[in-house]
């Protein structure tokens, strides 16, 4: 809209094209909340007060905030599209998404960035990228593309990309290596995204300095306040599989908490349509005791502020008509979510078409070389490190522990809850394989494998036996990618996931029955995990301490190195 029309408009010269009636509007700004009308032309907000409108809504003394931003996520993570990623997370108030599409940039490079684009047009949310900054995560791993910052140039100059992703390599960026700090020159005048568990000291400083502004991997209100205090953005995280929420609430206060956003980073199809999205973060924090005012702060303005999307955010003149409206300040559940001035969702459902995905055609990603695949691990030491998965919570403990052995192979040991890990390359038919051993998944019996392994993506599989291993993970390759479950040569469920080996063609709602037959059949098998699949697929992450692996071997996350399995 040209600025003398939106002035006519706003004067109220000319009638209004919507008038929400009766609203009780949250200022995220003043902290007040202000009973009037929202007057809305084409997709901004005009002016509050008393209008003449073409069109009317009364809210009868609803309350109505700033639409939900997500200030950092994997949409890939719900396995589903972008346009079917919006049908979960539209309806219970999410109206911008900042995305890292780094999951099918590792596997597809910029031909996956684009495809994610793509799904994102024309439907009900609007997708901000951040340009992937770490693919591959790093040399110990081997992925299906690669990102350098050259390649990242074609993005800069993209409405529609913010900045510069997570930069995961930490250790890159602290001990200056140019090809890390290449892709933070080019960005420097953009947001540049943090990653960086449990860096304190000078090591945090020359990470801050470096220009990374962000971080959402802090686990104790410590290392937040640390991280806070050298001048970073803490996102505050909620995921499937990290749940950091209500240990990191207390860092909230009156002072601080313009500095602190939410977050969901990876959140599988059965929490976002159960639990919800960032709205389900606001109600925890209010019931935990935040403000209310402030708790929607935290999802709107502040991430609008970050990354400077000075269009939205707040109930204001000029800014985008993207809009909740609920009932009940201290329990907030959209009934009715505006994006752009028009209503996109009502009661929990959305009113947009489901879409059809792009057109665009894929290349095939799994090439397996399974002539050189093999399970067996000889015996090589006393000892051998062993992954110890600790629930709920991305990091993992560095364990050293005798295992059982029989005519010269290591064994996995069910008493003890250790069992066989291995990661298969996927991508390029080298026939190369990490093998180790992981505690606290707690299968009995049978196997589950997986093409969703951050951030290489290749095929892990954890297991009691190497048949029902073996079993697993081909038939995740045959699916062109998915989750299964199998017992010796039985298949128990499956997902399949034949967009990238991360996400499927249908519909959020029949992906997630497809997930709960899986999880329900690994809980069968032993596993006491709420998502199983979802505390794999970080164990082979090896940019999250301490011990993690990859199609390479074991990396010793602390070290940055890979090490042997046995000691």
């Amino acid at each position: 809209m040209e600025i003398s029309e939106f002035v006519r408009y706003a004067r109220g010269d000319k009638p209004v094209d919507l008038l929400l009636r009766n609203a009780r509007v949250v200022n995220v700004l003043s902290g007040e909340i202000i009973p009037t009308h929202v007057a809305i032309v084409h997709s901004r907000i005009v002016g509050l007060g008393d209008y003449e409108a073409e069109q009317s809504i009364d809210l009868q003394n609803a309350f109505v905030a700033p639409g939900f931003i997500d200030a950092h996520v994997h949409i890939e993570s719900a396995m589903a599209p972008p346009s079917e990623f919006a049908r979960a997370v539209v309806p219970r108030g999410t109206t911008t998404v900042i995305t890292d599409p780094h999951e099918i940039a590792n596997v597809l490079g910029l031909e996956g960035i684009r495809f994610m684009f793509e799904s994102a047009k024309h439907g009900p949310l609007s997708m901000f990228v951040m340009a992937s900054s770490c693919v591959p995560a790093t040399s110990m791993e081997t992925n299906g593309s690669e990102l350098r910052w050259y390649d990242l140039v074609s993005l800069q100059n993209d409405p529609w990309v913010l900045g510069l992703a997570e930069v995961m390599n930490y250790p890159g960026v602290v001990a200056g290596e140019d090809e890390v700090l290449d892709k933070l020159r080019i960005f420097r005048h953009a947001v540049i995204d943090g990653h960086a568990p449990g860096l304190t000291g000078k090591a945090l400083q020359a990470y801050v300095g470096a220009g990374i502004s962000s971080d959402h991997e802090c686990m104790t209100v410590e290392e937040a306040s640390e991280k806070l205090r050298a001048g970073m953005m803490i996102f505050i995280r909620e995921a499937t599989n990290a749940h950091n929420l209500k240990t990191l609430l207390p860092l909230i206060t009156p002072f601080n908490h313009p500095r602190i956003c939410f977050c969901t980073d990876d959140r599988q199809p059965a929490d976002l349509l159960d639990e919800g999205h960032i709205d389900f973060m606001v109600r925890t924090a209010i019931a935990a005791g935040i403000d209310p005012i402030i708790a929607l702060r935290l999802a709107s303005w502040n991430p609008a502020r970050h990354f400077r999307l000075y269009d939205r955010g707040a109930i204001v003149p000029g800014h985008r008509a993207d809009l909740i409206v609920f009932d009940d300040l201290q329990v907030p559940r959209p009934r009715v979510v505006l994006r752009g001035g028009k209503v996109v969702a009502r009661d929990g459902k959305t009113l947009w078409p489901r879409r059809q995905l792009p057109q665009r055609a894929l290349r095939h990603t799994m090439n397996v070389a399974w002539d050189k695949v093999d399970f067996r691990i000889p015996v090589a030491g006393e000892k051998a490190r062993v992954i110890g998965l600790i629930p709920d919570q991305l990091i993992t403990r560095h364990l050293l522990e005798t295992l059982p052995t029989h005519d010269g192979l290591a064994q996995a040991d069910i008493a003890r809850d250790i069992l066989k890990m291995a990661v298969i390359e996927r991508h390029q038919h080298s026939g190369q394989m990490g093998k180790g051993f992981v505690q606290g998944l707690g299968l009995k019996h049978g196997a589950i494998a997986s093409s969703i392994a951050h951030d290489h993506h290749n095929i892990v599989v954890i297991g009691a036996d190497d048949a029902s291993m073996m079993k697993a993970a081909r038939r995740v390759a045959d699916l062109g990618g998915g989750m299964v479950v199998a017992d010796n040569e039985r298949i128990l469920a499956e997902v399949p996931l034949p967009i990238a080996g991360l996400m499927s063609h249908e519909p959020i709602e029949i992906v997630r029955h497809q997930v709960d037959q899986a999880l329900g059949a690994a809980h069968q098998l032993g596993s006491p995990l709420h998502d199983p699949f979802m505390a794999m697929s970080f164990l082979a992450l090896e940019v999250i301490p301490h011990l993690k692996l990859t199609d390479q071997g074991l990396v010793d996350v602390d070290q940055f190195a890979l090490v042997p399995l046995w000691v």
